[in-house]
């Protein structure tokens, strides 16, 4: 029999009016008590009554048995999502960073005071990724977890590769839609996907990785250079985080632009979609599409979570919890295209092996492959206005016998 719920929500902006379009538009065993807003000024479509500027109103009201976490402040999140765990309450967070940040953390605190804070929200919008990784993959072996994980950044690039918008008119396009922030850092330099990475990597492997140790090298260096030299190839050139097993015991991640081939099911992932691509042991490689970025498709992962709650769902986080040792490791080697300008950064990053060279006075790029550590320790250098660098598909790990793959073999 499900509960009642007696929801107390923390943010009313495009997600949290996205959820409330859909609440109001079916029949749930659900109310939603109070909403915590920031400008008490601002005209709402809602009564005035149903908004607090205090938090405690909210997460001191015993009236009140679950929290909707869906504001962008991680730090203040996080104080709202743990004061709620603590006091029994359970949570729905769409919080990508502080739940990246602190989940060993929030894990403990479900445990210690039976409480539940679910997520689907926070990685990859409408797509129940989460959900699946925690149940459906929970005994399988999985290769790799992989796709598109940020709306914003793909909007750009589709707008770049299909309509052959400058990327600087195509960011603007993004942030007037509302897919991109003013300062779109976040989105653009891999921050994003590589939080959305981490949680993702928690119930693929039961590998919990502070994001800090995790490589993320966005697209906002991309130049024409690159944009002809993808087109030239019948490439698209897509923002994409990985997590790959590469030994029985051992899990690399990274978050980086990836020239996509046209058989890969990234390839016609366009605009704010996204697409997760899950390789797996048994059942294959899989692949699930949706909306990544909007106040309704965020929703409606947000819903999900709510209803889950009804019947007490919690995760089990089942692979983490079997201890099985897996680690994370930086000993692979990538295939990747760099543009350049200074020939020192190619001796500094030291190649292990170059295929192909390119110079001329206004471009030059190699095509080889590179420690992933070495990419790790030279991240700012990598960061440079003249560099742009892109992983082909093709991927070694260093303390196996080193075997070629192509990229049809490798795409993931």
């Amino acid at each position: 029999m499900s509960k009642n719920l007696k929801i107390g929500l923390f943010g009313f902006g495009v997600v949290g009016q996205g959820l409330l379009d859909i609440i109001q538009s079916q029949s749930l065993n659900l109310e939603i008590v109070k909403i915590a807003i920031k400008d008490p000024k601002k005209k709402r479509s809602l009564d005035h009554h149903l908004f607090t500027t205090n938090h405690d109103e909210i997460l001191e009201n015993d009236e009140i048995n679950t929290i909707v976490e869906l504001i962008n402040d991680a730090d203040a999140a996080y104080r709202i999502v743990t004061r709620a765990l603590k006091s029994g309450k359970n949570v729905v967070s769409a919080n990508k960073k502080m739940i990246a940040e602190h989940l060993t953390e929030l894990v403990e605190l479900q445990e210690k005071h039976g409480s539940s804070l679910l997520y689907e929200g926070a990685v990859c919008g409408s797509i129940p990724i989460i959900r699946n990784l925690e149940e459906y993959y929970d005994n399988e072996l999985l290769h790799a977890v992989s796709g598109i994980f940020n709306g914003s950044s793909n909007f750009i690039l589709s707008k770049i590769f299909n309509e052959g918008l400058d990327y600087d008119v195509a960011l603007k396009q993004a942030q007037d839609l509302g897919f991109a922030e003013t300062n779109p850092i976040l989105d653009v330099g891999g921050y994003d996907p590589k939080y959305k990475l981490a949680i993702a990597t928690a119930h693929a492997y039961g590998l919990f990785i502070n994001p800090d140790k995790i490589l993320n090298i966005g697209i906002q260096n991309l130049s024409v250079h690159d944009i002809r030299f993808a087109r030239e190839k019948n490439y698209k050139i897509k923002l994409i985080p990985t997590a790959r097993k590469v030994s029985t015991k051992q899990v690399v991640t990274y978050v980086l632009p990836k020239l996509v081939t046209t058989d890969d099911f990234l390839y016609n992932v366009e605009n704010e979609y996204n697409g997760v691509t899950v390789q797996a042991a048994f059942a294959d490689k899989q692949f699930f599409f949706g909306k990544g970025a909007g106040g309704h498709p965020t929703g409606a992962a947000v819903l999900s979570d709510i209803a889950a709650l009804r019947y007490d769902y919690k995760y089990e986080y089942k692979k983490y919890h079997q201890k099985t040792e897996v680690t994370h490791t930086g000993n692979v080697l990538l295939e990747v295209y760099l543009r350049y300008t200074d020939e020192d950064l190619i001796k500094i990053l030291n190649f292990d092996d170059i295929s192909e060279r390119h110079s001329s006075h206004s471009f030059k790029y190699v095509i080889g492959t590179v420690k992933l550590e070495s990419l790790i320790a030279n991240r700012e250098l990598l960061l440079d206005e003249g560099v742009f660098i892109a992983y082909t598909g093709r991927q070694i790990y260093k303390e196996e016998k080193v075997v070629s793959a192509t990229f049809a073999e490798a795409v993931s």
